[in-house]
């Protein structure tokens, strides 16, 4: 049975790193950097090493104007990659999906967290959570893509809180643990720049009731804040965002740049405490 509570735990108040993994040719910044068997065992293994607590394994890119696979290509893509990211990583596997039926698959190999990128309850994935006792993360896309805006009459802030709530309820309607679930804000995923660094900026409060996780590593705001249009230049201004994120309550902080991320906590939590 997997329990962000414990792992959390473990941390002794820092925010749990996720290291990401691309299965794909087409991520925004890192499409085909790991599309082979090597390619992909020595990038766990990097993640791993620079101090990732999970991986997170994606085999469908989301990013903005991409064409979904279609979920024989996903399935193909994980049955081909999966077995050599869990046979080399020494920390728990996630992999992000909307579709139950590849969580299902997934699961089977010993994936321990479905990071379920759908933006809706699903009784086929709740179900399957319930079964496997896995952890599931839950993304707020306002029922659009990352390549659509949504219009909220009452603020994002208050969208998103409304959205968790219901979350929450359905999925302890299917008698799934508290400590299993995780809540994703959903930066860039049917969202205005302007409500991205609105989310970011209440992060404080998202996070006084829910165990939450932001992933903004590399994406449009960070480019916005900083003026870099290459995403891979984008290294520095999201450890910056990471790092403060840590210091307001974010739990799991998704990112491609797991050491600069990690020494960037480090300092920033040193400086907080006031001693080595």
């Amino acid at each position: 049975m997997f329990s962000f509570k414990e792992l959390l735990q473990s941390k002794k108040g820092n925010p749990l790193v996720m290291g990401i993994l691309n299965i794909t040719p087409d991520s925004f910044s890192d499409g085909g950097c790991c599309f082979s068997i090597e390619s992909v065992s020595l990038r766990v293994k990097e993640l791993c090493d620079a101090g990732a607590d999970i991986i997170d394994v994606g085999a469908c890119s989301t990013a903005p104007g991409n064409v979904v696979v279609s979920k024989g290509e996903e399935i193909e893509r994980l049955k081909r990659f999966l077995p050599v990211v869990l046979n080399t990583s020494t920390v728990p596997v996630s992999v992000d999906t909307f579709r139950p039926a590849v969580a299902r698959l997934c699961l089977e190999y010993g994936v321990k967290i479905i990071n379920d990128e759908s933006g809706a309850f699903d009784s086929g994935m709740a179900q399957c959570v319930n079964e496997y006792g896995c952890g599931w993360i839950f993304m707020h896309t306002g029922g659009k893509t990352s390549s659509e805006t949504n219009d909220y009459s009452n603020g994002v802030v208050t969208n998103v809180l409304e959205f968790f709530a219901d979350m929450r309820k359905k999925a302890s309607n299917y008698s799934i643990a508290e400590e299993r679930l995780c809540y994703d804000c959903g930066i860039g995923f049917g969202k205005k720049r302007q409500d991205d660094l609105a989310l970011l900026s209440a992060c404080s409060r998202l996070s006084d009731d829910y165990r939450l996780l932001v992933g903004v590593s590399r994406k449009r705001i960070i480019g916005i804040l900083t003026g870099e249009e290459n995403p891979r230049n984008r290294v520095v201004g999201s450890a910056a965002a990471a790092a403060a994120l840590a210091q307001n309550g974010v739990s799991v902080l998704r990112v491609h740049d797991v050491k600069e991320t990690v020494d960037a906590i480090k300092v920033t939590q040193a400086i907080k405490r006031g001693i080595l």
